[in-house]
């Protein structure tokens, strides 16, 4: 089981990290889809917006496919130099993916509610990288890891959002975008960031059980 969830994981980063790529530096970046939806709701868009956008897309593409390194306790271990390198370029990416990202959320198509939606997004994902970046500094690895699993969560939203996206516009029609898109503003994040937590818990509970169950069987 977990070995078909990690396979479509990463089969759902590389698509969509392809897609970025794509869409944004090897196609016209202008054209892209969520870019002529935005224009439907504003006139024009600034040559800054613009620079904005794809910085947010580059970084946040890289941090897309490189968090999943960072995470693995497999690749830690055997490569612990590399994992410092990477991790100090993915935290980097959020560094500047979450600034953009927050500049962006101020021109969110879906209104109020999606401007504090997407601004809500890019706050917690440079927060949630502040606390692991500070815990690795201290040599905190457990909660280092929490926080990263919670901050990769918030990267994976660049793939969840492209999964609603087409449902949402094939339920509710492109007529009713900007209201979809609203709610896609939590529905990116918001349920990511639970399912966070549970994996969290669930390696708190196992390794809270290797312990007890370790001191029983030397007791």
């Amino acid at each position: 089981m977990n070995k078909y969830f990690w396979l479509l994981f990463n089969l759902l980063v590389i698509t969509v990290a392809g897609y970025v790529v794509v869409q944004y530096f090897i196609l016209d970046g202008t054209q892209a889809g969520l870019v002529q939806m935005k224009l439907i709701f504003l006139s024009k868009l600034s040559h800054f917006w613009y620079v904005m956008l794809f910085l947010h897309a580059a970084t946040s593409v890289v941090a897309l496919v490189i968090g999943p390194f960072t995470l693995s306790s497999r690749f830690r271990e055997k490569n612990i130099s590399r994992h410092r390198v990477l991790g100090r370029l993915y935290m980097l990416c959020i560094l500047f993916g979450g600034i953009t990202g927050l500049y962006l959320s101020f021109y969110a198509t879906g209104g109020f509610v999606g401007k504090i939606g997407f601004g809500l997004l890019a706050v917690f994902w440079l927060i949630s990288a502040f606390q692991a970046f500070t815990n690795a500094k201290n040599h905190r690895v457990p909660q280092h890891r929490n926080w990263m699993i919670r901050n990769y969560s918030l990267t994976f939203a660049a793939v969840t959002l492209r999964l609603w996206l087409p449902l949402f516009a094939l339920l509710f029609g492109l007529e009713n975008f900007e209201r979809s898109y609203a709610v896609i503003s939590w529905l990116a994040w918001v349920p990511n960031l639970l399912v966070a937590e549970m994996i969290i818990q669930q390696k708190r509970t196992n390794e809270h059980f290797k312990t007890n169950g370790a001191g029983k069987i030397s007791a």
